[in-house]
């Protein structure tokens, strides 16, 4: 349910980010969603590392990740939040994808190994 509540806060986060909307909670939303996302996809491709650990690198590479975004953008003379929201989502994106194919096809691999 925790779960839930947080992927729904860094969609809305989001959402109120690349539509412009001007409201009190797309700061505080926005913010979730930079380090959330990307946070999210490392931990998911650094599944093999120890529990207590994991975070604290997934943590680590979305603030890494954020901070390069910022840093690619203001050196090429294009920042805006919009961008930056879409970019860091991209990039998690990006990381997030091939960790879910490489589970995936390793489920399939034990299920038919199995039979």
């Amino acid at each position: 349910m925790i779960a839930g509540a947080a992927v729904g806060i860094a969609a809305i986060g989001a959402a109120l980010a690349l539509a412009d909307v001007h409201s009190p909670l797309r700061a505080p939303f926005t913010l979730f969603f930079l380090l959330a996302a990307p946070a999210l996809a490392i931990g998911s491709a650094l599944r093999g590392l120890d529990a207590p650990i994991r975070p604290v690198l997934a943590v680590a590479g979305a603030l890494a990740l954020d901070l390069l975004v910022a840093q690619a953008m203001l050196a090429l003379r294009l920042w805006s939040a919009r961008g930056g929201v879409a970019a860091v989502g991209c990039l998690s994106l990006l990381i997030l994808v091939p960790a879910l194919l490489t589970r995936l096809t390793r489920r399939r691999r034990m299920t038919h190994s199995q039979e």
